[in-house]
This record gives structure tokens, C-alpha cells and sequence, in this order.
């Protein structure tokens, strides 16, 4: 091994972090609390993927491909999962993560661990059918789902009824902004959602993402620390977040359920900010209620307000993706959208 590959081992380990079904509710608890690991968000920034929980069979192809996005040198691990990927790594001890990844890293670079080849072959998920006058695969110059990869076609905005191009794609299941396992087919103009429709509901967990609420409001460092107290209760935690000014950072209204709840006081109870002073319902209301019309960041803030139970109760009233109804006329079956 050279002494700059002994160098790079001594370095943090970049770990994306794909969560299936079972994975301990603490698991990011967990990660954050591990010595010489840094979670990623984008697999084109790790060098191991982890795997926490059971990917489900319908999830793999997205699985495989997430896999195939990590340049090389790159390895997987698996934790809590019955999945099988080959040459995957499976830890059974928690107080082994740190220690094996670190040593897989070090082996990647040092040339003792081979790297992992991809899984799926390099062609296109579509097979190229030159429809269209130019054979660009849609409608006059634009449209349709060359490769697979849905093109923007133009469609009125719902604001104002201006004619824009409108893109449909799936988002998810292991988008880290979204809870893991949820899969949302959007039709956005621009960053503002026009349709929405949940091809997969979120993975059943017991996870409290009110560190996710901090990062999507731009405090990485107040997040981390929220993970790595030993509760919700901390008290220090509770008071840098009421002097961060964060909840003054959400619009007042956004994502208010019938309940009269919104997004502030989801934001309150979900960092323990302050006492439940509401009986959350969501009976009757599904995303499209809560997401259409929305920009990216604040359908992101609506999203991860709700408890899990509530989410996915909000996900179940919500309509199943209809192909022919929704821009593009997407396959969900091989087209596998921005998983990361």
C-alpha cells in the first residue's frame, strides 16, 4: 500500500445510507454517533453504500441502480437486511459499523479489496423507438420518454394558466429529503409541484424526523447535534433551536391539516421545542391537498411534519399514479427516476 493510500484510510468514510423496511428507528442516530464516518447525500460523493433494513423486492432495480451511481473504488455494506447484493459486506454488531467500514475503506484503497462492478448492464431502460417527425421520441420537438427519460412537455400553470414546460418523474425511495421508502410521482414546472401521486407509500418506522427539519432549513451542525443527544429532551438542544430562530424560518399556514396544525407547530413537537397542545388528524386529506401549488422546499417541510403513521395514513388517500393522466405518460416499471 503507498503512503498516500495509507493517508486517504486515515480519512472520514463517505457512506450513502439506502433505509429498507426494519431499520432501527436510531439507525441515523446511530451513523452519527460513529467515528469516522460522514453520511452523504448523493451516492456520486460515497464510497460505501450502506444498507439499513430489508430493501423490498419492487425497490431492488432502484437499489441496483443507486448501487451503480458510486464511482469507483466502492463496496456495500448491509445492516439489519435480508436483502443479498452481492459481495456486500453484513455487519451483525452495531459496535462494529465504524470499525468494518473504516477497514473496508482502507482496503479499497490500498487495492486488497477489489472494487464492486456495476449490476446492471450499461444500456439505456428503454429501448429507443425514434417516434416523432425528428425521431426525438415525442411530439413536434419536445415530449415523450426517449430512453425512458420523460421530457418536458408543455402544459398550462395552474397559478396563473402561462404555458411552461411541465417535467414528470418519480422522486424517491431513497431520496435522504424524503422518509425512506416513499416514492412520489410529481409533475413540477419549474421547482412548483402541478400534480402529485404516491407510487410507493414510506417504509413503517418509528423515526422522529425533526433533524431532517433542520437540515432542509440550513442547520447541518444544529441536526447532528440533535442526533447525537442522548434524547429529545436535551435540554441545551431545545434552547439552541428556540435561539436558532428556525421555526420564525417557516411560513406561517404552510401544510395546516384540519386539525388546525401546520408546519410550525409539527416543527415544535417534532424537536421538543414545546408540549403536544393538539390532537393531530388527517383524516380525508391526501399530498395533493398538501403539496400541489407548493415550491420543492416547503412541500420538503410538509412532508417531514408528519409522524410516520400520519404520513402514510395522508399517503393512502392520496391517488396511485395514472400514467395516461400525468405529463410524459411515464413507466414506473423502468424508468427508475431521482432516486438520489
Amino acid at each position: 500500500m503507498s503512503w498516500l493510500a495509507k493517508m486517504a484510510g486515515l480519512a472520514e468514510v463517505p457512506v450513502f445510507v439506502a433505509f429498507g423496511e426494519g431499520a432501527p428507528a436510531d439507525a441515523p442516530s446511530v451513523l452519527a454517533k460513529a467515528p469516522g464516518l460522514r453520511v452523504v447525500e448523493t451516492p456520486r460523493a460515497a464510497a460505501i453504500l450502506f444498507v439499513v433494513g430489508t430493501v423490498p423486492e419492487a425497490l431492488l432495480p432502484q437499489l441496483h441502480r443507486l448501487h451503480d451511481q458510486l464511482p469507483h473504488p466502492r463496496a456495500s455494506a448491509l445492516w439489519h437486511s435480508r436483502n443479498e447484493l452481492p459481495g456486500a459486506t453484513r455487519i451483525e454488531e452495531i459496535a462494529n459499523i465504524s470499525v468494518l467500514l473504516r477497514a473496508i475503506h482502507r482496503d479499497l484503497l490500498g487495492g486488497s479489496l477489489k472494487s464492486e462492478p456495476d449490476f446492471l448492464s450499461d444500456a439505456p431502460p428503454n429501448e429507443w423507438h425514434g417516434v416523432g417527425p425528428h425521431g426525438q421520441g415525442g411530439k413536434g420537438m419536445m415530449g415523450g420518454t426517449p430512453y425512458g427519460r420523460p421530457m418536458a412537455m408543455t402544459a398550462a400553470d395552474l397559478r396563473d394558466g402561462l404555458e411552461l414546460d411541465a417535467y414528470t418523474a418519480d422522486f424517491g425511495p431513497f431520496l435522504p429529503m424524503l422518509p425512506a421508502g416513499l416514492v412520489l410521482t410529481l409533475t413540477l414546472q419549474g421547482d412548483t409541484i402541478q400534480n402529485v401521486a404516491v407510487a410507493h407509500p414510506p417504509f413503517e418506522t418509528q423515526e422522529q424526523r425533526g433533524w431532517v427539519l433542520l437540515n432542509l432549513l440550513g442547520l447541518p451542525a444544529l441536526a447532528e447535534r440533535m442526533l447525537r443527544a442522548t434524547n429529545i429532551g436535551n435540554a441545551t438542544v431545545k434552547r439552541l433551536i428556540r435561539l436558532s430562530g428556525a421555526r420564525a424560518a417557516i411560513p406561517e399556514g404552510l401544510g395546516r391539516t384540519h386539525d388546525g396544525s401546520d408546519v410550525r407547530t409539527r416543527f415544535d413537537l417534532l424537536t421538543g421545542t414545546s408540549e403536544p397542545i393538539f390532537n393531530l388528524h388527517v383524516q380525508q386529506i391526501g399530498l395533493d391537498d398538501l403539496l400541489i401549488g407548493l415550491e420543492w422546499h416547503e412541500a420538503m417541510l410538509v412532508l417531514n411534519s408528519f409522524d410516520n403513521a400520519s404520513l402514510r395514513a395522508i399517503c393512502a388517500n392520496t391517488s396511485d399514479p395514472e400514467p395516461d393522466t400525468m405529463a410524459g405518460g411515464m413507466d414506473h416499471g423502468v424508468h427508475a427516476g431521482h432516486m438520489s
